[in-house]
């Protein structure tokens, strides 16, 4: 397994999110040698058109905002369990159906895998808007980042579509050979600036 450093960017809604941060989680729970930086990004923020109010301005108008605000609290603050919560928040959204804008549905998913999860909202309610929209507009200043995943190393950045999953369980070296492959291309050739299949097998 080669050795990586990079950064990807999650928003919970995002269906092509999980499949890139499962793979993420897979390889790094089999031993895969990278350092990765877990970056929240703000769909809803992303959307906001010209003239209206901000997700900061009104997060209560964003129907992912709360889970993302969760999942930085976690990142930073019960990183072990980070990656059990973070499969978690997108299963409830993707598998479950959920609306991850009910604190009963986070305060649920984050207690089924251990969390104190008053705890948890109480850290959102508590500046957790403000760690969010930092990361959110440090990376688009920086890397012009406008979805999710992307994918960052150094001064490089590139939104990646991965089409299967690595639910839990999974054999790991799919994984580690797809987001390696990921990396090698944005690192290794930034000459590359798109490679899109005309259609989807299915």
């Amino acid at each position: 397994m080669t050795s990586a450093t990079f950064a990807i960017t999650w928003d919970y809604r995002c269906p092509f999110a999980r499949n890139a941060h499962e793979h993420v989680l897979t390889g790094l729970a089999a031993g895969a040698d990278w350092n990765v930086g877990f970056i929240p990004f703000s769909l809803g923020q992303a959307h906001v058109e010209e003239g209206q109010p901000s997700v900061w301005e009104k997060p209560e108008q964003d129907s992912g905002i709360l889970a993302l605000q969760a999942g930085v609290v976690i990142r930073d603050e019960y990183p072990d369990l980070f990656p059990a919560a973070h499969r978690a928040l997108f299963a409830a959204r993707h598998d479950e159906g959920r609306h991850l804008e009910d604190r009963a549905v986070i305060r649920e998913t984050l207690t089924a895998v251990g969390l104190p999860a008053d705890e948890v909202l109480a850290r959102v309610d508590d500046g957790g808007l403000a760690r969010v929209q930092a990361e959110h507009e440090r990376y688009v200043a920086s890397h012009a980042v406008w979805g999710v995943p992307t994918f960052i190393a150094d001064d490089q950045s590139v939104f990646v579509r991965l089409m299967n999953r690595a639910p839990l369980g999974a054999e790991a070296a799919p994984s580690v050979r797809a987001v390696e492959r990921v990396v090698d291309l944005l690192t290794g050739w930034p000459e590359l600036n798109e490679f899109k299949h005309t259609s989807i097998p299915r």
